[in-house]
C-alpha cells in the first residue's frame, strides 16, 4: 500500500511513520487492488489527531480520531477504517450473489440444509399492517386472494393473524398474554 504521512504541528518521527505504514500494510489481505493511504497526524493543544483517507479498490474510506495519546488514536482510526472495509466488502458480495444472500443468512443463523438434492427455500416478505377490528379484516380477507392477513387489533392492540382455513371458513392467531 502506498502511504504518505504528513505531520501537522509535530515533529517528524520515523517511529511514528513505521508504526502507521505497519499498521496500514495489513489492510492489503482485505483490497484486491493497490491502495493510496494518506494519513494527517496533528497536535492541537492536548489533543492528538489521527486522520486517515483510504482510496482504491473503488472504494474512498475516511477516519479520524482524537485523543490524549498519538499510538492510540492511530489504532483507533484503523479500527474504523477495518469495520468500513469490512461492512463495504459484504455489500459488494451480497450485490454479487444477488438472491442468495437471504438464504446464506438464514443458515448462518442455525437453520439447517436438507441433505438431499431438494434444496429448501426461504421466501421472505416485508408487510405492512395496520389497526383494524376484526370483522374489518374479514372484510380485507374478502377482497384480496392472499391466505392470510396480519394486522394490529384495535380493540388490545396487539398483532393478530387471520387466516383462510381449508373448509372456507376464517381462523384467528392471536397471542396470549
Amino acid at each position: 500500500m502506498q502511504t504518505s504521512v504528513t505531520f501537522k504541528n509535530l515533529d517528524p518521527s520515523d517511529n511514528l511513520k513505521s508504526y502507521v505504514k505497519d499498521k496500514l500494510d495489513r489492510f492489503d489481505k482485505f483490497l484486491d487492488n493497490p491502495a493510496e493511504a494518506n494519513v494527517v497526524l496533528a497536535v492541537e493543544k492536548f489533543r492528538h489527531i489521527a486522520e486517515i483517507n483510504i482510496m482504491g479498490d473503488r472504494l474512498t474510506i475516511n477516519s479520524k480520531e482524537e485523543l490524549n495519546d498519538m499510538y492510540s488514536a492511530i489504532d483507533m482510526a484503523l479500527d474504523k477504517i477495518e469495520k468500513q472495509i469490512k461492512k463495504s466488502k459484504e455489500k459488494i458480495r451480497e450485490r454479487r450473489s444477488g438472491s442468495t444472500a437471504k438464504e446464506i443468512h438464514l443458515n448462518e443463523l442455525g437453520t439447517s440444509r436438507p441433505d438431499d438434492d431438494m434444496e429448501r427455500q426461504v421466501k421472505v416478505k416485508n408487510i405492512d399492517y395496520k389497526p383494524m377490528d376484526v370483522d374489518e379484516a374479514i372484510m380485507q380477507m374478502g377482497l384480496v386472494k392472499d391466505n392470510f392477513l396480519v394486522f394490529t387489533n384495535a380493540r388490545t392492540d396487539i398483532i393478530n393473524v387471520l387466516y383462510r382455513r381449508r373448509d372456507g371458513h376464517y381462523g384467528l392467531i392471536q397471542p396470549s398474554n
